[in-house]
């Protein structure tokens, strides 16, 4: 196992223990105390282990921890999230009370950046709580492993398999052939998305705590709010703008920013994911606006639905934007579970899509929908012309066999996982509608799901066992099945 990576990497966790308890300080809370012992006992096992490697290549006279093969990545990165997770919850135990499902539950819908929570009054939290909340939606948006590549100066670590293990929606050769220039980038990037995001809500009704919080999630299409009512406490139309502006701007393919600095619009022009999802959000839109309009002559719950062009267009564009970012914070009027039946499987239709790869966004992805509908559509000709020979294009580039093969794979598995997942929500005893939605949200990434888990809900009441299934869910689609399932694959383990 790699001991020196999982060192260096628990180290970085407690950076940002250092930095909540800063926060907690500064406001005069108690908690600073329980995340300094928390980066204490981070970066004392992430010592440990770089320790004992050394002690290994010292009695060893080996180097082989420098290397990384495909499998010693997936290891890597999949166990790097749960460790984070085992000790991000520690501050919700020793603060909230929480038992270990419920923590690790909301540690890992941190991290992954889903947002579904089991916390009944967030309003109730302390500031350092809610704004380690933020910080580790903000860690895994980007990856926490990229975080890793951009921050620490480590030879070992520059290995393209760990680093394409996790972002794997990310060419590794669109900035730069190096990966740790390639993190920087991202990293600064995402960074300065953030602070734009933070000043512009500043500038509404957020103080600067709020301000900062959710500028955190938002870029991190997380949806961890410092309020229960998330964005419906501000009653603000601004914020309503402005966090829909941002949730888009965080679903595009971070590599188009890069090429908008040096002025590569050719590339940007030429995207053609980029080009479908804008057209996806635009449809979307209008669906729901005359939704609204249908609804409000077939539904008794009229005035739980937006009235006026404008609030219409406001409601249709938060919604929409929330959900096919996987983001799912709440606004004014927001709840397509109590607007009516009508609105669920549009909704849940969203989830599944997603935005665009490269992006902190969830879902299946653009991009594989429209290699997806490309190979349906080349299959159909080929059946009247047999002796054609088609391929699948994407922006002008001919998609190999390989990926292609590989896309539809996820596709299947994505659905097999849903279709599992129904089925053991059932059998606890769930409704179909809720596990439909529950299974939807956690392996998208979305946060809410529908029936009793819906955006008026959240998850306290869920049995554990399902928890525990939401949270291998949530991974697993973070890091987009095949990093997670390879590991439950016998031929992984063989030499």
């Amino acid at each position: 196992m790699k001991k020196r990576t999982f060192g260096i990497l628990l180290q970085l966790e407690s950076v940002f223990l250092v930095l909540t308890s800063a926060v907690s300080l500064f406001f005069k809370e108690k908690d600073w105390m329980v995340f300094m012992l928390c980066a204490v006992f981070s970066f004392s096992v992430g010592a440990a282990c770089i320790s004992v490697s050394k002690w290994q290549k010292r009695h060893r006279d080996t180097d082989s921890d420098k290397y990384f093969s495909r499998a010693d990545s997936f290891m890597v990165v999949a166990l790097t999230w749960v460790l984070f997770s085992i000790i991000g919850m520690i501050p919700f135990i020793r603060i909230t009370g929480m038992d270990i499902t419920d923590a690790f539950f909301e540690t890992m819908s941190g991290f992954t950046t889903t947002g579904a929570s089991i916390i009944d009054d967030v309003d109730g939290l302390s500031h350092g709580l809610k704004f380690w909340r933020s910080i580790i939606q903000w860690m895994g948006g980007l990856g926490i492993v990229v975080f890793t590549f951009a921050l620490v100066p480590t030879g070992e670590m520059r290995n393209n398999n760990i680093f394409s293990a996790e972002a794997t929606g990310i060419s590794l050769d669109k900035f730069s052939p190096k990966i740790g220039s390639t993190a920087r980038r991202l990293l600064v990037i995402y960074l300065i998305l953030t602070i734009i995001c933070a000043a512009s809500y500043y500038i509404g009704p957020m103080s600067a705590f709020d301000s900062v919080c959710h500028a955190l999630t938002t870029t991190a299409t997380g949806g961890f709010s410092t309020h229960t009512a998330s964005m419906a406490h501000f009653q603000s139309p601004y914020i309503e703008y402005v966090c829909s502006v941002f949730m888009i701007l965080s679903s595009l393919n971070f590599a188009m920013y890069y090429y908008a600095v040096v002025k590569r619009w050719d590339i940007i022009r030429n995207n053609e994911e980029i080009n479908i999802f804008f057209k996806i959000v635009f449809t979307a839109i209008i669906v729901f606006m005359l939704l609204f309009n249908f609804a409000s002559f077939t539904t008794e719950n009229i005035n739980k639905l937006p009235s006026g062009a404008e609030e219409q267009f406001r409601s249709a564009l938060f919604h929409v934007s929330t959900i096919i970012s996987s983001t799912g914070f709440a606004a004014t009027k927001f709840d397509y579970v109590s607007w009516g039946e009508i609105f669920i499987m549009p909704t849940i239709i969203l989830m599944i899509i997603g935005s665009c790869a490269g992006s902190t966004s969830g879902g299946i992805k653009v991009v594989r929908f429209i290699v997806l509908f490309k190979a349906i559509r080349n299959e159909f000709f080929k059946q009247l012309h047999p002796r054609a020979v088609v391929s699948v294009c994407l922006g002008g580039r001919v998609i190999n066999d390989d990926r292609v093969k590989r896309t539809l794979c996820f596709i299947i598995i994505y659905v097999g996982m849903v279709i599992t997942g129904i089925t053991v929500m059932t059998g606890f005893g769930m409704d179909y509608v809720t596990g439909f939605g529950s299974t939807v949200s956690a392996l998208s990434n979305i946060g809410p799901g529908a029936g009793m888990t819906g955006p008026s809900n959240n998850y306290a009441d869920i049995h554990p066992v399902i928890k525990w299934l939401m949270s291998f869910y949530m991974l697993t689609g973070r890091l987009e099945i095949y990093t997670v399932l390879s590991l439950f694959m016998p031929s992984f383990y063989n030499k």
